[in-house]
């Protein structure tokens, strides 16, 4: 089989590329294309467009960068046909990806779209383009199935694909994780202020002030794989916060608390056990359009899973020196709240639906071959 698979994101790129590892247990001969990032490459992918040069945050951002959004696609579209897989594999990313299922759908190629786009939060006419264009639609959090089904139709919940990356984790001594990376002798607090240039400007800049309330902790930065040591040296200055690369969950394992802005990431910071403050900022006209728009209760994914709030947003205004700061300080001191978020995510795992979803979500798509 031939498959063309599209993850615009560090997200995307982690759960496509277990799924990949589990197809090709089913078909090791699959030849698989797609745009994506090392991950994938990691496992055999050949990947033809990198998601550093894909992520456009917010509105006004996308506005801004439209007309290397319209290259994309058509360059996408071509690359496509001139692969002709048989099947198309979209993950997430929907505004790029519904484009593509379009297109492929137009001609002939079966669509597979693993990862629902978050349309019970806003744009839910986009259900109506899903049913046309999407033969097989696998989501990953509990209550998408019932969403789905309301909206009238059928998907298959296969789980969510971070529980089996941290099975896969293995926890390193605390002692060798220091050592390793030449931190002081002091408990951590992890900060992950995202993926992509411009919201890690932003964020990092928010949390940076905490390090001059909490000087008992080390402070220490999540690095991502797209951008460089330079990038965060320059944004950092002289402070004393350090950064660490490919260790985010080590990093996060290892923390006592951890400052996260908004998406995947904070999920994986509950899973791991970490107690967490979420927080976000953005573009005003870009933040005040989404206000208007989007529809839910909360922002991070573990308090949408459960359905209440288990761990604290701050967003725009509310992320503020003072705020963060009492926030933070609760986690770190106030036993009773730190215990509180440690039972909670126990019943968030279990709504997750356990481990396998990578290998459900690939069974899904050899059946239909």
């Amino acid at each position: 089989m031939k498959y063309y698979i599209i993850a615009g994101e560090a997200s995307g790129d982690l759960h496509a590329s277990n799924l990949v590892k589990e197809l090709r247990k089913s078909d090791p001969k699959a030849l698989i294309r797609g745009w994506g990032g090392d991950l994938m490459s990691a496992e055999g992918v050949l990947i033809v467009k990198h998601y550093r040069d894909l992520a456009f945050m917010g509105f006004l951002e996308v506005l801004l960068n439209i007309f290397t959004i319209i290259q994309n696609l058509r360059f996408c579209r071509k690359d496509i046909l001139e692969f002709a897989p048989d099947a198309v594999i979209l993950v997430d990313y929907p505004g790029f990806n519904l484009r593509i299922a379009k297109f492929a759908h137009s001609q002939g190629i079966k669509v597979i779209y693993y990862i629902s786009p978050q349309v019970w939060a806003w744009k839910k006419g986009r259900v109506n383009t899903i049913k046309e264009v999407v033969d097989r639609m696998l989501v990953i959090l509990p209550f998408e199935k019932d969403f789905y089904r309301e909206m009238g139709m059928e998907v298959d919940f296969v789980g969510h694909p971070l529980l089996d990356a941290l099975n896969d984790y293995h926890k390193p001594d605390f002692k060798e994780f220091m050592k390793k990376n030449a931190l002081p002798d002091k408990p951590v607090v992890a900060l992950l202020p995202g993926s992509r240039k411009q919201e890690v400007k932003v964020m990092l800049h928010e949390m940076m002030k905490m390090s001059g309330h909490f000087p008992e902790y080390s402070f220490v930065v999540a690095g991502a794989p797209s951008l460089d040591a330079a990038y965060y040296e320059g944004l950092i200055g002289n402070k004393d916060i350090r950064i660490v690369f490919g260790q985010t969950y080590d990093l996060l394992h290892h923390a006592k608390a951890a400052l996260v802005t908004s998406g995947t990431a904070t999920l994986e910071t509950a899973l791991i056990g970490t107690p967490e403050v979420v927080c976000y900022k953005g573009n005003r006209i870009s933040y005040e359009i989404a206000r208007r728009l989007i529809h839910v209760r909360f922002i991070s994914l573990v308090n949408l899973v459960m359905d209440r709030e288990v761990v604290t947003e701050l967003i725009q205004d509310k992320l503020n020196e003072r705020n963060l700061k009492n926030e933070l300080d609760k986690l770190l001191h106030d036993q009773k709240t730190i215990a509180n978020i440690k039972e909670e995510y126990v019943h968030l795992r279990q709504k997750l639906g356990g481990s396998g979803a990578s290998e459900r979500a690939a069974a899904l798509i050899c059946r239909d071959k």
